[in-house]
């Protein structure tokens, strides 16, 4: 499991890069699933328009943003979609990290039952709505912390180098005018194992 010093660090775009390679996992009703995290997307709080908290929105649904480096940040995108988040830096600064997309690690049968889907393919875990919905996650998991609840991440000593990432601007986000540019997308770069575009999106 990473340690709270993993996720209390005051770069998320950095902590946002460092998360590819690292593996997701649940444990939800009695069942274990993981997923080597391949795509995620940074938001940096009060100061970027395409975050929920730009302007220090303090909601309900935001609050677990303002949480300790460390905690799910967990919302229902379209009414339909739940989207995993990532809260990094320290009590009340709302960074957050969208878990895009990953690769199967373990627990696929639960995986391809809560997706519905006969077999693996891409577009298995493609999508931040695809990987709640594969690994169990809910919005009744928001505000949970990551350092020993049903979801955590952890380090399994898959070593992505420099070269195999590639940096983007987050899709989803045309209304953050300037904010939208930001190449705050990560993605491992050949990785067939990643959104696309069109994959569902919102910001957090």
């Amino acid at each position: 499991m990473l340690p709270q010093s993993f996720y209390l660090r005051d770069d998320v775009v950095a902590v946002s890069r460092d998360l590819l390679g690292k593996v997701l996992c649940t444990d939800i009703d009695g069942r274990r699933t993981s997923m080597v995290i391949t795509e995620t997307e940074a938001y940096a709080g009060v100061t970027d328009k395409a975050s929920h908290a730009y302007g220090d929105r303090r909601t309900r649904r935001t609050e677990p943003m303002y949480g300790p480096g460390g905690t799910a940040y967990v919302y229902l995108c379209y009414g339909i979609h739940h989207l995993f988040n990532v809260v990094t830096n320290a009590s009340g600064i709302p960074h957050a990290i969208l878990v895009r997309a990953g690769e199967p690690y373990s627990g696929l049968p639960t995986m391809l039952e809560r997706r519905g889907k006969p077999r693996a393919d891409r577009s298995l875990l493609a999508g931040p709505g695809s990987v709640a919905r594969a690994l169990g996650i809910t919005t009744s998991l928001t505000g949970s912390s990551l350092l020993g609840g049903p979801i955590r991440i952890e380090d399994h000593g898959l070593r992505v180098e420099a070269a195999c990432i590639s940096a983007g601007p987050r899709v989803g986000v045309d209304y953050a005018g300037e904010d939208a540019g930001r190449p705050y997308r990560f993605r491992l770069e050949s990785d067939a194992w990643v959104s696309s575009a069109l994959s569902t999106d919102s910001s957090s």
